[in-house]
């Protein structure tokens, strides 16, 4: 199982904090195109995901155990 975090107004698309996804052996893009299939307002573009605390490439391979964390944009001033 892979667990998924949401941020920021990222929860809000979701209606949840973090959540289980037996993804195992998918890549990132497919985790991305998971995602948008769940959550269809989900802003994909403009969020970054991190694998296991490091942004992840849409080619890496997810492994049981790991963790993804979508990450809105962050604006500041």
């Amino acid at each position: 199982m892979i667990k998924l975090y949401y941020f920021a107004g990222l929860r809000e698309v979701t209606g949840k904090t973090e959540e289980l996804v037996d993804l195992g052996g998918q890549t990132v893009g497919d985790l991305s195109n998971w995602i948008t299939d769940q959550y269809p307002d989900m802003p994909i573009k403009s969020v970054r995901i991190a694998l296991n605390e490091e942004y992840a490439l849409s080619t890496d391979v997810l492994q049981d155990g790991d963790v993804a964390a979508f990450i809105p944009p962050v604006s500041g001033g």
